[in-house]
């Protein structure tokens, strides 16, 4: 059996239970989440400081031991050694590890033997969020190889029960509307914060609201779609997109943009893909509107003579979309084990930590099409196991419950303590 790799080996020995630890957060999600976090961390007897890089940090953090940040992104290291330092900090906590100040900070934490806890978005969603050592994704230590996975959930207890969480889109597009609009107005304040979205707050308010004017006609047209698919004989294949802004996109993939990828994927399937097969793209939910994808994949399916066989979907539930079909191409989004849970062959065409023999089709992009393999359940089953006993807690970001939840499960993992009862 493989040993568990090194990061995670000293995520165990670095968080004993019952030791006072001086946690540093870096940058959070656009919302309250790092403000719950430090608020129970500090009432649990641990000393908390936060960095904020413009006012949507500040004006989500408002408690004491706030450290700002005004300086460039080339000063950011040399500074953030004197803050580990200064406050003797033991742990470091994020959100997303290839933000620009993150990487740096990550690497200086590593030639220093400093624990970094990365929080993202679950790897297997809904109700799970990921809080994994060092990195994810392409940056996780997590092995690839499936016998490890087998040997290793054999001799772990089963999942404690699991209960849904709820989860606002409203919530989540207010607190991104009311951090980005903090950031706006305080950037004479933070003269060094350059933001490591690609578009201005602005030019995203205006696509949102270009997206939001047409909702009406684009879930008419989405419950259209989904009722054809539902009775058509045709096989469909999915290709759910990712956000055009995702680092998981530019930095762990081959692809410098969704529109690449796009091209890669219409291409293969009109050279490779059964005449009878269909494409569907999946709009991102998430998706800013800035950029029309719907467009954009028509005249790519023009160019590669596939109009007749493609169709876009701007929203609705993945779940049955992805159960129906016949594989599922992703780059690395969480849809890829969506649909593994379902039993849907999947390929990656990025770093993915479930990309993995026995669980993702591995014969290419081009084979795929013509013989989808799905996955081996048990060896899925075992991957999903481990997944959750060393990088996944229970809980969300877009409700009030599920941000009690996640805090509270957060903590634990941070202070060494094994899983609580829901």
């Amino acid at each position: 059996m493989h040993d568990l790799p090194a990061a995670a080996a000293n995520s165990s020995s670095s968080s004993r239970p019952g030791t006072q630890r001086s946690v540093l957060l870096l940058q959070g999600l656009m919302g309250p989440l790092f403000r719950r976090l430090g608020q129970e961390l500090t009432r649990t007897g641990h000393t908390v400081h936060k960095v904020n890089f413009n006012g949507g940090d500040r004006i989500y953090w408002r408690l004491p031991n706030g450290i700002e940040y005004r300086e460039t992104l080339e000063e950011w290291p040399d500074r953030f050694g004197e803050i580990l330092r200064d406050k003797q900090v033991t742990d470091v906590v994020l959100f997303g590890d290839c933000r620009p100040h993150h990487m740096p900070a990550i690497r200086i934490c590593r030639e220093q033997d400093v624990p970094v806890h990365v929080l993202e978005e679950g790897y297997i969603r809904p109700d799970w969020v990921t809080l994994e050592l060092g990195g994810v994704n392409g940056h996780s230590s997590l092995p690839r190889d499936p016998e490890w996975y087998r040997q290793t959930a054999a001799v772990l207890p089963p999942v404690p029960p699991h209960a849904q969480v709820p989860s606002s889109f409203r919530r989540r597009a207010m607190e991104g509307i009311i951090y980005n609009f903090a950031d706006v107005l305080t950037r004479w304040h933070y003269p060094g914060w350059s933001n490591h979205r690609p578009w201005h707050p602005v030019v995203e308010g205006i696509g949102w609201w270009r997206k939001l004017s047409r909702k009406k006609e684009r879930e008419a047209n989405a419950a259209q779609l989904l009722a054809r698919l539902g009775s058509a004989p045709e096989p469909y294949f999915l290709f759910p997109l990712q956000l055009d802004s995702d680092a998981q996109i530019r930095l762990h993939s081959p692809f410098a943009g969704i529109a690449d990828a796009m091209r890669l994927v219409i291409e293969s399937f009109a050279r490779h893909a059964p005449a009878d097969a269909r494409l569907v793209l999946k709009e991102h939910p998430l998706d800013n509107g800035v950029r029309d994808w719907q467009q954009i994949s028509a005249d790519l399916a023009d160019l590669f003579g596939v109009r007749d066989r493609l169709d876009y979907l701007v929203g609705g539930d993945i779940v049955p979309i992805a159960r129906g079909a016949r594989g599922v191409v992703t780059i690395n989004s969480t849809s890829g084990t969506l649909a593994l849970a379902e039993g849907v062959p999947v390929v990656a065409l990025g770093h993915a930590v479930y990309d993995i023999p026995d669980i993702t089709f591995q014969g290419g992009l081009d084979a795929f099409w013509r013989n989808p393999v799905a996955p081996d359940r048990e060896t899925f089953a075992a991957f999903r196991r481990v997944l959750i006993e060393r990088c996944l807690i229970p809980g969300g970001f877009f409700s009030e419950e599920a941000l009690a939840k996640v805090v509270r499960h957060a903590v634990a993992r941070l202070e060494g303590r094994p899983m609580l009862p829901e």
